[in-house]
């Protein structure tokens, strides 16, 4: 029950935050509440910073350019004009001036916009439009942010929004050389001693089931789709997902179409995943690379991962994966970018 209050306490406050702001978007909030926010297509377009790179569009000569300036290597930006995730990155991440010093410091940025038709030279030498680049990098949301070695070997791939602390990890998790040495959400454990939170903390929803956890569909076929929450105790954005977006019928409702089970992140939970494998729940967090809570991972009635939500969702956005979920879209359409932009245009 107290899990549950702290949920909804979390929605109330970040409510009263945006009415306090005439309503304006969570960018003119603190950094601590950039978790829920009013994520539909934004109605202005955001430009991008003045030290992003001229958009020339071509990354071998991008990527020798930044090694010469004795940067890292090269951060490409996948995003919309439009998409209220990509206003938060531009506006609020990269609006704070350490994160802004620190990139320009270490990273050439080049900037992508998935709808463009403009031409793409890209590190392994295809020609392609940025969207058709775009597609075939099977970016499932925006903003999509992919780092390049100076080998021009891909280092880390952030899918959606993340929080600035995040951010600056992910920056330093690359400029430093971390990336060769552990996965990203080795680097963040040791940075934030997560596995001390109380799982006894995590909130609660009547349509999870409860353990034992046999989640095998690899024999025997399910009758329904498959969630899988990956929390943790401590959990801010967790927090908000429980108070807002669950709150929400038309969310609370598409839920209740699927089988849904809540697995502790850092927890030794025995699991047998959807594939049959035995395991337990931090072993398979990590096997699946997973570095937010709460991160939400989908699968069709065999077993099969349809998308995983590893990073801030609001409302529209979990609407739309669920939709895209239970409506079997995936089975015509496998990229969710792609059908997406069908439903809207």
């Amino acid at each position: 029950m107290r899990s549950r209050l702290r949920g909804f306490l979390a929605g109330i406050a970040l409510a009263l935050s945006a009415l306090a702001g005439g309503l304006a978007w969570a960018a003119d909030l603190p950094e601590a509440d950039v978790y829920g926010f009013d994520d539909s297509l934004r109605p202005d377009s955001v430009d991008y910073p003045d030290w992003f790179n001229e958009p020339f569009l071509d990354l071998p000569r991008d990527l020798a350019q930044a090694v010469a300036a004795g940067k890292q290597g090269l951060m490409v930006y996948f995003g919309q004009k439009r998409c209220a995730y990509c206003h938060k990155l531009l506006k609020v991440n990269f609006g704070q001036t350490d994160i802004a010093e620190y990139t320009r410091k270490h990273f050439d940025v080049v900037p992508i916009d998935i709808w463009g038709l403009d031409e793409v030279t890209t590190l392994d030498g295809a020609v392609l439009t940025e969207q058709a680049f775009s597609y075939r990098e099977n970016n499932t949301f925006t903003p999509t942010v992919v780092f390049y070695d100076r080998d021009g070997k891909e280092a880390l791939r952030l899918r959606g929004y993340y929080p600035p602390y995040q951010f600056r990890a992910a920056l330093e998790f690359v400029a430093d050389g971390h990336y060769r040495r552990e996965p990203f959400y080795a680097y963040l454990a040791r940075g934030e001693n997560r596995m001390v939170f109380d799982a006894a903390d995590m909130n609660e929803e009547a349509f999870y089931s409860p353990p034992p956890y046999n989640l095998d569909r690899s024999r025997v076929r399910s009758d329904r789709p498959l969630a899988v929450f990956f929390e943790q105790g401590d959990c801010h954005a967790c927090d908000v997902l429980h108070g807002q977006s669950l709150r929400e019928p038309a969310i609370y409702s598409l839920f209740e179409q699927f089988d849904n089970v809540q697995l502790d992140r850092w927890g030794d939970t025995p699991v047998v995943t959807p594939q049959g494998r035995a395991t337990t729940a931090r072993q398979w967090a990590d096997d699946l690379g997973l570095f937010y809570a709460p991160s939400l991972m989908l699968f069709d009635e065999g077993g099969a991962e349809i998308l995983r939500v590893d990073s801030v969702v609001g409302f529209y956005r979990l609407r739309n994966v669920l939709n895209y979920v239970t409506t079997k879209a995936y089975l015509t359409e496998p990229n969710f970018q792609r059908w997406r932009d069908g439903q809207v245009y």
